[in-house]
């Protein structure tokens, strides 16, 4: 009996873990921990990046479908109408009928930016502000003088009514895009060229989501491809 228990004392021991087979077997844990935790980040990412473009591809698809029920005429263009007000302007309020969901407008980065946050204290992105992600171009919509809103007041420009046989190259001329790319950070872009000096805020890491006049969207990744595009009908204006 006594050697019975000696035995299983010393069976018990050799499957024992020493203070340094534990110390490898954690050290080895937060190594891996390192390696995969950055993946596991960059993959969801690559989720938000994939539902932006989703939700910009329906957009898209919903503008033509005005565009068909409105005599090829393009929405009315509003920016910047804060969502607080009595009545609240946007593109994204005419295109209801056809999206069906206001939450399109939102993309799944939308981290807001100084600009918002001041113009539009308590809200924490573009959507909750201003009813939309996205960055409507001005010169791809009708814009109606004293109706059309900018940053919450009507506008003085000139009435101009867009209409489909307008655009010149319209697989290339956006007609709406995500509010932030990564090259508008002014460390980045310290010529100022795309004018975002105090507006700046990062969403997504690689790019962004555009919206073209034929409908379609694309993920764009990098400045260079983005200023091979056009915003205006005409194919005269580029970014």
């Amino acid at each position: 009996m006594r050697l019975s228990l000696l035995d299983a004392e010393e069976k018990v021991m050799k499957h024992a873990f020493t203070l340094i087979e534990l110390l490898v077997v954690i050290a080895i844990i937060a190594i891996l921990a390192a390696i995969l935790f950055p993946v596991f980040a960059q993959a969801r990412e690559k989720a938000r990046q994939t539902a932006c473009l989703s939700n910009a591809k329906q957009i898209g698809l919903g503008v033509r479908m005005y565009v068909q029920d409105y005599d090829e005429t393009f929405p009315i263009w509003h920016a910047y109408s804060k969502k607080t007000a009595a009545v609240h302007y946007g593109i994204e309020v005419d295109l209801q009928p056809y999206v069906k969901n206001l939450p399109l407008f939102k993309c799944p980065d939308d981290a807001g930016g100084p600009f918002q946050r001041s113009d539009v204290p308590g809200t924490t992105s573009y959507f909750a502000a201003y009813g939309s992600s996205y960055y409507f171009e001005r010169r791809c919509f009708s814009v109606v003088n004293g109706f059309s809103i900018s940053n919450n007041f009507p506008t003085t420009r000139t009435t101009a009514i867009v209409i489909d046989p307008q655009y010149e190259r319209p697989a290339e001329s956006v007609l709406m895009r995500d509010e932030m790319f990564p090259w508008f950070n002014p460390a980045v872009d310290t010529a100022g060229y795309w004018g975002y000096s105090g507006f700046y805020q990062a969403w997504h890491a690689q790019g962004g989501s555009a919206i073209f006049a034929d409908g379609h969207a694309k993920f764009l990744v990098g400045a260079g491809q983005m200023r091979t595009l056009f915003k205006d009908p005409a194919a005269q204006v580029p970014y």
